[in-house]
């Protein structure tokens, strides 16, 4: 069975305050800004299926999670959602992919004036099998508390995460990797591949020549990789308002075209494409 998108990360490791803020005034609605268990800090933009997650480091602490500190800064963190974790692993494991071992952990969060705890379980993917980040799937056992309703509505009108562009020098090495990931097939499309998860969402892989020709000057820094994620889609229902938002960003290099606006935040070496979709 495919694996459903759950999130997608970016890391702003010790640039949390300035990732928040400019995510804010691109019309984003914030989650409250959480403290992992782990020894890391978040903030979440939800939708209905999915969500996108800012993770970074505190200050003035020496208690810090190791897998975020070790990444580098961007988008990199690709999220399966995982009914068992456990399962999952076994799955994964059986079909060719090494898996580190599970692990749990929480943070607390306040909804309506009363503190709960979040709670997760995830498995990751073995570092050394995808460059572009961490591949994980995790496991919710309050999602009631992180699919808030009032979290899951946006003043820029966006309303979904639709694709992941993941740049590959080595296809023939990475493409049956994620196909193994999401447990699902890889179709070709023109000169790059596609991978369909359930819920409309998709991995797109393609070559650096074909980033270059569909980003331009937008492109990422590849910071000498031969995989990464080159850009997070989304899908808005229409630009106007998101136009205006980004255009008083000085933090944001912003591209246009005729149903899609694009939007480069060099600090946190990020491309963001919004995709209009009626």
């Amino acid at each position: 069975m495919t694996f459903p998108l759950d999130h997608v990360v970016i890391n702003a490791l010790f640039d949390m305050d300035s990732a928040a803020a400019l995510m804010s005034q691109l019309g984003f609605t914030l989650t409250p800004r959480g403290y992992h268990s782990l020894g890391s800090i978040n903030h979440l933009m939800m939708f209905e299926n999915d969500y996108l997650e800012l993770v970074g480091l505190p200050l003035g602490t020496d208690v810090l999670r190791r897998d975020v500190l070790e990444s580098p800064r961007g988008v990199n963190g690709l999220v399966f959602q995982a009914s068992d974790v456990d399962a999952c692993q076994r799955t994964l494991r059986d079909s060719g992919l090494a898996m580190l071992e599970p692990q749990s952990f929480s943070r607390p969060v306040t909804i309506d004036g009363v503190e709960h705890l979040v709670r997760f379980r995830t498995v990751r993917t073995a570092p050394e099998l995808f460059e572009a980040g961490r591949v994980y799937y995790c496991q919710h056992y309050t999602p009631e508390l992180v699919w808030h309703r009032p979290w899951m509505s946006h003043p820029n009108g966006v309303r979904a995460l639709s694709e992941l562009v993941v740049v590959s020098s080595n296809a023939e090495v990475d493409v049956p990797r994620y196909a193994k990931a999401a447990q699902s097939s890889a179709e070709r499309q023109g000169d790059g591949w596609t991978i369909a998860l359930s819920g409309g969402f998709r991995l797109t892989l393609i070559s650096p020549a074909r980033y270059r020709e569909r980003y331009g000057e937008q492109c990422i820094a590849a910071d000498g990789r031969h995989s990464f994620f080159g850009a997070v889609v989304f899908d808005a229902p229409e630009l106007g308002r998101l136009r205006d938002l980004a255009s008083s960003i000085p933090d944001l290099r912003v591209g246009t075209g005729r149903d899609s606006l694009t939007g480069l935040i060099p600090f946190l070496n990020t491309l963001l494409e919004f995709r209009e979709r009626s």
